[in-house]
């Protein structure tokens, strides 16, 4: 689920056969809710009960069943989870509230073995569990996206750039052209004037008249033919040539490619199907280190103190049903798995055998990530290649049409030329014939005419050229604030990404520190001045390369008697003041991540090492930033909390 409204009604919790409880119904209220009585009263099992019901896979199924139920129902809504026991191992089935429960496992589920709390405790790699709900691997994904529409729109802007500054010149043109067409028009006007004021000899015969305009009308019409195909012949002559000084970059360009077999879509597959290897190592690790810590802290306990009556064949057929059956024997520690008991030295065998499994699964992740960024590199490559090349082909195989287009035409236009050539000469010849000192300033004019109309007829055609590239290229330019806009979008996402990661580090630094200044003036820890993280750049190998990575570096301030501070470390720490360090470090998590938007609850336990005083500070404390928090404490350490709090003496 994505984002869930606050809770508002009260809260039944039903169960059967989970931990330690056989049957149980609880009814909760929003606010502060607390669990109280002796130890071994079921008050863990009921947390891993609500737990369950949330969606979390860290719960347990009671030791003598081999199915279990737990329901969760508020605000007119019921969510139900089932366990069953199969082939050694418990399988959850049902609607859970949670379709990922990682968030809350980790930030908001805060029992005794909680990895946030024990990384403080173990001094362990804070960053890397406040990281871990980030999947960096699809943001990388993303930005290469980005980055390559970025391209794309910075071409494109490019190009609007050119043509914008070609515009002046083109309106230069226009307006020169417009000058020179009117001027000729100007002169067409006077020859034509010229022509009727000839008075010819009011002898001559009409016909004669006729036939010698009729020549002349001939010839201009023919010359004006003529200087069309000169005209076309040279435009198609000029194309050509262009084209084939295309064509012969354009080949070369492409024998400069190498013929990689190698596919980027193959190359993609490979690439997602090592990112959810990577994805299940992570989820594998994180489940490894979970049982580890769990089983070391049971290991410290010597098991559990219980008592189950079964009879030495029972106990047989239960041996190794839970975590490589924990090869029960005859020590001193009950298993807390099954009850029955087993020899100490061949738990810790076992949990030798775990670290080691999880080691190579560490070492397996990042020799996988190693392999992701080798071959996303190359796909990148590939893919722009790829892309280059068809990009150069298609355009190569559309010149060589053109270029076979253009001769055609070409060999067309010659032909059309060398025949119209004569024809002009034909008519030229006739019009030869009228040439006499009668007519001879009457063909003059007509000639200065005929040439005039011509120029006329390329200056008109040489404008609507211009005036058609300027329209095009004021019709491009539309396009440039639409394209700005999605670049300025673009660039604010690929910012967005590249931040991300850093942003949330420092929120979760500047959360944890916030709260811990805070609380440690809240809870008055003596001669402790302030614990806080400080984020670092530092510089690791991964497989064969060096990359720069961040850590988390938990500094603790003290004072002495007679005033001096100094830096302490988290070994020096009391059991309460690691106890409160590690809770507020999960609260941190926990804000950063809005984990409170995912799920309304908060569980608390396992805070003996804490005084009542002090464990009812840190209750009111975080109750300012959960919907429901349900809190595990003995009588004696519940007395110190708000009578207004719901108290739950029996489960």
């Amino acid at each position: 689920m994505s984002s869930q409204e606050s809770v508002t009604s009260s809260i039944t919790v039903a169960a059967e056969n989970i931990g330690g409880i056989d049957s149980t119904e609880v009814t909760l209220a929003p606010g502060v809710n607390v669990l109280t009585g002796r130890n071994a009263t079921n008050r863990t099992s009921f947390l891993q009960t609500i737990m369950a019901a949330l969606g979390s896979r860290r719960s347990s199924l009671k030791g003598d069943a081999d199915d279990g139920r737990v329901e969760l129902t508020f605000d007119d809504e019921r969510y139900m989870r089932s366990l069953t026991r199969r082939n050694g191992e418990v399988v959850f089935d049902g609607d859970p509230y949670l379709d990922e429960p990682e968030l809350a496992d980790l930030f908001a589920f805060l029992l005794e073995s909680n990895e946030a709390r024990r990384a403080v405790r173990s001094g362990d790699d804070l960053r890397e569990i406040i990281m871990r709900p980030i999947d960096t691997d699809e943001i990388e994904a993303e930005i290469d996206r980005l980055e390559a529409e970025k391209r794309d729109l910075d071409g494109r802007l490019e190009e609007l750039a050119q043509l914008d500054n070609e515009l002046p010149d083109l309106e230069s043109d226009r307006v020169a052209l417009a000058d020179e067409i009117e001027t000729t028009e100007e002169r067409i006007d006077d020859l034509e004037a010229e022509l009727e004021a000839f008075d010819l000899d009011v002898e001559a015969s009409r016909e004669r008249k006729d036939a010698i305009e009729s020549a002349f009308a001939d010839l201009q019409e023919a010359r004006t033919e003529l200087e069309s195909i000169e005209y076309d012949l040279e435009t198609e002559r000029e194309s050509r040539a262009e084209l084939e000084a295309e064509r012969d970059d354009l080949a070369a360009e492409l024998e400069a490619f190498d013929d990689d077999p190698e596919s980027p879509d193959r190359l993609e597959g490979r690439v997602q199907e090592l990112r959810d290897r990577k994805r299940s190592l992570d989820t594998t690790v994180s489940e490894l280190q979970s049982v580890i810590r769990f089983n070391e802290e049971r290991l410290a306990e010597d098991g559990f103190d219980v008592d189950l009556e079964v009879d030495d064949g029972a106990a047989a057929d239960d041996d190794g049903d839970v975590t490589d059956q924990l090869l029960a024997d005859s020590d001193d520690v009950v298993c807390w798995t099954c009850g029955s008991r087993v020899d100490r030295d061949r738990i810790e065998a076992t949990l030798d055998r775990l670290r080691s499994l999880r080691q190579r699964k560490l070492d397996e992740r990042s020799d996988l990530q190693e392999q992701i960024d080798d071959l996303s590199d190359r796909r990148k490559e590939l893919r722009e290649q790829r892309q280059k090349r068809g990009e150069i082909e298609t355009r190569l195989e559309a010149v060589e049409d053109e270029l076979e287009r253009r001769t055609d035409r070409i060999e067309a236009l010659e032909a059309d030329l060398e025949e119209q050539r004569a024809r002009v000469e034909d008519l030229e010849s006739d019009a030869e014939t009228y040439e006499n000192a009668e007519y001879g300033e009457v063909i003059d004019t007509h000639r200065d005419l005929n040439r005039l109309e011509l120029e006329l007829e390329d200056l008109e055609a040489e404008r609507d050229e211009v005036e058609a590239r300027i329209a095009e290229i004021e019709e491009k330019i539309e396009e440039r604030s639409d394209l700005e806009g999605r670049r300025e979008t673009v660039e604010d996402e690929l910012t967005d990404l590249r931040t991300r990661v850093d942003r949330i580090e420092e929120n979760a630094v500047d959360a944890f520190n916030d709260h811990m200044d805070s609380i440690l003036s809240i809870l008055e820890y003596r001669n402790i001045d302030r614990i806080w993280i400080e984020r670092r750049e530092r510089t690791v190998r991964e497989g064969r390369r060096k990359v720069s990575r961040t850590a988390f570096d938990l500094h603790i301030v003290r004072t002495t008697e007679d005033g001096r501070t100094y830096e302490d470390t988290v070994d020096h720490l009391s059991e309460s003041e690691r106890e409160v360090t590690g809770l507020v470090f999960a609260l941190a998590g926990y804000l950063v991540h809005d984990v409170y938007e995912i799920v309304p609850f908060m569980l608390l336990d396992s805070l003996e090492a804490i005084d009542s005083n002090r464990i009812a500070d840190l209750v009111a404390y975080f109750e300012e930033y959960v919907d429901c928090l349900v809190v595990a404490l003995l009588r004696e350490d519940a007395e110190a909390l708000s009578e207004s709090y719901t108290y739950v003496e029996e489960i």
